[in-house]
């Protein structure tokens, strides 16, 4: 084969590549379009009719392509899924057709109660209380409303009360693409949370209020109160 022919063969397959990838970027936009939401890397793969990790390499790429050309929309990657939005550049120019859209006013009450649920979910009402020291039972009604947070589950405890847990929009509202990049917490609040989660082991394990630290008894590796030997 002359070099000339192979050049077009390799030039062919190239382009069949490209052409593949551009495809695959295509229907992924198609989808992140039609659906109105986020998309996980699994859905398209149902979609591509291939595998997760070539999903998410398309997402990856069409993503890329929208921040290189500073699109109007943008990808925006939060929590391993992918959602449409619009690029705030073009804000400005937006609300001069339509009005500024209403966001939930979020006062301090509410934004404290609700970075107790970003650090310590799943929590329960009870807990949030307890931190906070008053009810808070209008607060976590309002980040429901608001749906910064949500009622994940039930604790396994008598009156089973609800658990909460932030939700993705949470992660959109502050720009977040999981909850590993949350803030760290200053060591005043740290140690105040250390201290709550130190007491909450107490009480379950039935031991009394103790300012030195916990310390739990340790368990007799005996029955009779002797350390039994293997050898017996």
């Amino acid at each position: 084969m002359e070099a000339g022919e192979e050049n077009t063969i390799v030039q062919e397959i190239d382009s069949e590549h490209e052409a593949e990838l551009r495809r695959e970027e295509d229907i992924a936009e198609a989808l992140l379009f039609t659906m109105g939401r986020s998309v996980s890397p699994s859905e398209l793969a149902v979609a591509l009719n291939a595998g997760v990790k070539l999903a998410d390499k398309a997402l990856e790429r069409l993503s890329l392509r929208y921040q290189e050309r500073n699109s109007g929309i943008l990808i925006r990657k939060m929590d391993g899924r992918y959602q449409m939005y619009t690029n705030p550049a073009a804000f400005e120019s937006l609300i001069r057709v339509v009005k500024r859209p209403k966001k939930p006013v979020l006062t301090d009450v509410v934004l404290e109660t609700l970075a107790i649920v970003a650090y310590r979910q799943p929590v329960t009402k009870a807990e949030i209380e307890k931190i906070r020291g008053v009810q808070s039972d209008h607060a976590v009604n309002k980040l429901v409303e608001y749906e910064l947070v949500y009622e994940s589950g039930r604790l396994n405890a008598p009156g089973r009360p609800a658990l909460f847990c932030t939700t993705e929009e949470f992660l959109r509202r502050f720009g977040l693409e999981s909850l590993e990049d949350l803030p760290g917490l200053n060591a005043e609040m740290q140690a105040e949370l250390e201290s709550e989660v130190e007491e909450e082991v107490r009480e379950a394990l039935g031991l009394p209020p103790e300012e030195d630290g916990l310390e739990i008894p340790e368990e007799s590796e005996g029955t009779d109160g002797t350390e039994e030997n293997g050898n017996n």
